[in-house]
């Protein structure tokens, strides 16, 4: 990997700035939902089901922390529960038609504020951007493909 003129390599740099700018959306966006709530909701739906502990080891937090995370998303009609036909004692979560709205609505306003940034670059800038979008989608399936997530469920 070559160093940049900032003596990190290129991978070290794009990772700051990819955080740096996670941060940034985080901060200015308007959450209806608290987003401890909305990781959840997204972890479930990118996994398409998921188990207690599976959410508990990807947030990282305690196993009872998740439980009450779980249960207060339940409540809110936002997770369906369906035993796992793997092991008995075990619930999968699914999320719900409500539960997929309100993360849509969730990401919607997150990606309002960076559309917002990306109306102040030119044109050039901008298909440059969606070009390095195509690259980072291709490289994160690569990631995905190469090396087993031990957070999804599906590939535990």
């Amino acid at each position: 990997m070559r160093k940049r003129s900032s003596g990190a390599t290129t991978g070290a740099e794009l990772l700051d700035v990819v955080v740096r700018l996670n941060r940034w959306a985080t901060h200015q966006t308007a959450w209806d939902v608290p987003l401890a709530q909305v990781r959840v909701l997204s972890h479930i739906d990118q996994w398409g089901r998921a188990r207690v502990t599976d959410l508990a080891r990807a947030e990282p937090c305690s196993q009872p922390t998740m439980t009450a995370r779980v249960q207060a998303l339940a409540a809110q009609g936002w997770l369906a529960r369906t035993i796992d036909p793997d092991d008995a004692r075990s619930a999968l979560l699914t999320l719900t038609q409500t539960g997929k709205a309100v993360l849509a609505k969730a990401r919607g306003s997150r990606a309002r504020v960076i559309d917002a940034l990306l109306e102040q670059m030119d044109a050039g800038q901008r298909e440059r951007i969606e070009d390095a979008t195509t690259v980072l989608h291709a490289l994160l399936e690569a990631a995905y493909a190469d090396t087993p997530d031990s957070t999804d469920p599906e590939k535990s």
